[in-house]
């Protein structure tokens, strides 16, 4: 069964390209399948067909009609898994960086939730054939503390919790740039990027309330560099990386929001020699707490992979004989542990 969308154009969107406009408000098609629905004819504008590059100008009227999806299961794979907690109702583990959590165009296989199906014979079907128990997510080149429901109960119990922002999701990042607060909150509307598809801002044309409390844990100056704790309120798409870029302390190694760009710029030959083969970011969910379904509290810690903590070894003992340099912020409840 086919299924249509019809969207009205604004002035916002006045001489903006017709495959663009598409672009921006249907962001689950690519710009090959948008054109390619464009050139069959799948598209109308004002009821006519349209060319991929017509300028729009206000008030048209544009409908999309898109062909019935392919049916699409994920299937259990024999993918290795670092299970933290585990019971009947869910299951903790430390998701690895370069890990898609469930299957999406591009990646079809090798996800989180294929490894899941493997493990667990009892994942939630609430989440959808492609994302059975998944109730929240972590970016591919994230790494860090995530649970899975298996049961509809426990879905509905940590879905609410995760709609109500009482699950506590502690983050560590290392981020370029010097913060001269040690501590403080970004209160941003974060939404898609109205040119880059891939990317998010807090300069959107629509997007939703986003906050994130960061706190200083230590300040490398002479390298130009933070190690930061972060609690999520919210939890939007590429959040913390979103706000960071826009206190321009983008996160080590995040190619997308210009991390990537400054590594050139780090004058300590080791150090940039360790940063630069990570392909990831330097962003890893170290705490998630929530209640379980039958009332426990629980608190689950992941501490950073092997190739996170070498850098921070390298930095810690660079920087333990020179104190002007090296500032550990006292008087936080943050760092319960050293550098876990």
């Amino acid at each position: 069964m086919t299924e249509t969308s019809c969207l009205q154009v604004t002035s916002d969107h006045i001489s903006v390209r017709l495959d663009r406009f598409l672009d921006e408000r249907l962001p689950d098609l690519s710009r090959s399948q948008i054109k390619r629905l464009i050139d069959e004819g799948a598209v109308t504008l004002d009821g006519l067909s349209s060319k991929a590059g017509a300028k729009l100008r206000g008030g048209e009227n544009i409908c999309v009609t898109l062909p019935e999806p392919a049916p699409a299961t994920a299937q259990a794979e024999s993918i290795p898994l670092t299970v933290i907690y585990e019971d009947s109702s869910l299951i903790v583990v430390n998701k690895p960086a370069r890990m898609v959590v469930h299957p999406a165009p591009g990646h079809p296989t090798g996800t989180l939730v294929n490894a899941l199906l493997h493990h667990c014979d009892d994942l939630s079907g609430v989440g959808g054939e492609l994302r059975p128990g998944i109730v929240h997510r972590l970016d591919k080149d994230t790494s860090g503390v995530m649970v899975a429901t298996k049961n509809d109960l426990a879905h509905q119990c940590l879905a609410l919790q995760f709609k109500e922002h009482t699950i506590q999701r502690r983050y560590r990042a290392l981020v370029h740039g010097v913060l001269k607060d040690s501590r403080g909150t970004v209160d941003q509307t974060v939404g898609r990027h109205p040119v880059h598809r891939k990317k998010m801002t807090t300069n959107p044309r629509s997007g939703r309330r986003a906050v994130t409390h960061w706190q200083v844990l230590r300040r490398y100056e002479q390298d130009r560099l933070t190690l930061v704790d972060l609690l999520l309120e919210t939890g939007r798409t590429h959040q913390i990386r979103v706000h960071l870029s826009a206190l321009n302390c983008p996160v080590v190694g995040d190619p997308l929001y210009g991390g990537s760009s400054r590594i050139k710029a780090i004058a300590d030959e080791k150090l940039r020699s360790m940063v630069i083969p990570l392909k990831r970011q330097f962003l890893h969910a170290w705490k998630l707490g929530f209640e379980h379904p039958d009332g426990r509290q629980m608190l689950f810690q992941a501490v950073l992979p092997d190739e996170l903590q070498q850098i921070i070894n390298y930095l810690e003992t660079k920087y333990q004989n020179d104190s002007s340099s090296l500032e550990i912020v006292p008087g936080t409840d943050v760092i319960e542990t050293t550098l876990v």
